[in-house]
């Protein structure tokens, strides 16, 4: 074990490199062409750091990918996705540099310096333990979980379902704790289908999209409840014509978080039991909670109390908390699969134009994993 850690520890100028060669890739989610691009940059380094890997179909966009480190202990499941939020091109306005002791450019906290980790952990474990000591090491990493993790759910929770443990390599939460809770994730269009008329010359005629929906704006925002970590929160609104028209439709999109897996089916029947103020506009409801909420589980508990030791042999301290955003860990962890996020790089601005990772904290984090990874063989 001080053997592994130690080769972690001094394996900084390789993750670096893994992760600079994946963040020249541009890889957005809504770009084929582009991830086919940067899956190949993932499979070469996959192949070189020992691993068996294939492609395995995504239909709508490129396939994912899925590679394997060989052992005789439990599965685990190394999870991360190598699709971005930034367009083809962004590099000329986010430049791929090291400076102050970070290292910037287009996705490279969330969340290709995590697979740089991941990867370096499991070729060290790899490489310092027999085949007959450790654990058979699965990473997958997918090309559409910034868009939903359509073409990629099941695959993940297949994975999941044969792992005794699955390590999300999404970034750490700031200063470097881990992730033991996430929110779930709904999203839902409200359509309101009034009657038009002229505003001016005969305003009684009309029945008014836009006054109902805010209406029923004010009614979704009094759904929030913040002691029980649900929020309600209408991001977008349009409708109407013109100002001297009365609105014939409006439509809203909203956004739900849950911290409880219980509370989805209630939510959802608030929103489709909606009921419009004037009776001749019509509400329509479409939608659903559709990434459940990642819980503090008696298995995320004690994955974290894991980590901990292994933070401890390290030296160092390791922190959880939760987060309202999700990841593809929300889907392993519903699962009942003791699942631990954040495990990833540790920097500032994910989605941001100051996106950076902690240069000196990309080897300890791979340490980290590797502990993990080699702990979890006997657990």
């Amino acid at each position: 074990m001080t053997g592994l850690l130690s080769a972690c520890l001094h394996s900084e100028t390789q993750i670096v490199d893994l992760a600079r060669d994946l963040v020249a890739a541009e890889s957005p989610s809504t770009d084929r062409d582009a991830l086919e691009h940067c899956a190949a940059v993932l499979v070469a380094r996959l192949v070189g750091a020992g691993a068996s890997v294939e492609r395995v179909d995504a239909n709508s966009t490129a396939a994912h990918v899925l590679a394997e480190w060989a052992g005789r202990g439990p599965r685990v499941l190394l999870v991360g996705h190598f699709d971005t939020v930034w367009p083809v091109g962004q590099l000329a306005r986010m430049p791929l540099e090291a400076k102050d002791g970070k290292l910037f450019g287009p996705g490279v906290l969330d969340m290709k310096a995590g697979l740089a980790i991941g990867i370096t952990a499991a070729r060290l474990v790899a490489s310092q333990m027999p085949a007959s000591g450790r654990p058979n090491i699965r990473l997958v990493a997918t090309t559409d979980e910034e868009v939903g993790s359509a073409t990629s759910r099941a695959l993940i929770e297949t994975l999941a379902r044969e792992s005794a443990a699955v390590l999300v390599l999404e970034p750490a939460l700031p200063g470097g704790a881990v992730k033991t809770a996430r929110k779930g994730v709904g999203e839902f269009t409200l359509v309101a289908d009034g009657i038009s008329s002229h505003a001016g010359a005969d305003p009684g005629a009309g029945a008014s999209a836009v006054h109902e929906l805010a209406r029923q704006i004010t009614t979704l925002a009094g759904l929030t409840d913040a002691q029980r970590g649900l929020t309600v929160n209408v991001g977008v609104i349009d409708g109407g014509t013109r100002s001297n028209v009365v609105a014939e439709r409006a439509r809203a999109f909203v956004d739900v978080r849950i911290a409880r897996l219980e509370d989805a089916a209630m939510i959802e029947q608030q929103l489709a039991s909606l009921r419009p103020v004037d009776a001749r506009v019509r509400l329509t409801v479409t939608g659903r909670i559709n990434r459940p909420p990642m819980e503090r589980t008696p298995g995320v508990a004690r994955l974290y109390d894991l980590a901990r030791q292994v933070a401890g042999d390290l030296g160092q301290s390791l922190a959880e908390g939760a987060t309202g955003g999700a990841s593809d860990g929300n889907f392993t962890a519903a699962l009942g699969v003791p699942t631990l996020d954040g495990l990833g790089a540790v920097g500032e601005g994910p989605h941001a134009l100051h996106e950076h990772v902690v240069i000196k904290e990309l080897a300890p984090r791979a340490a980290l994993v590797a502990g993990l990874l080699a702990r979890l063989r006997d657990n």
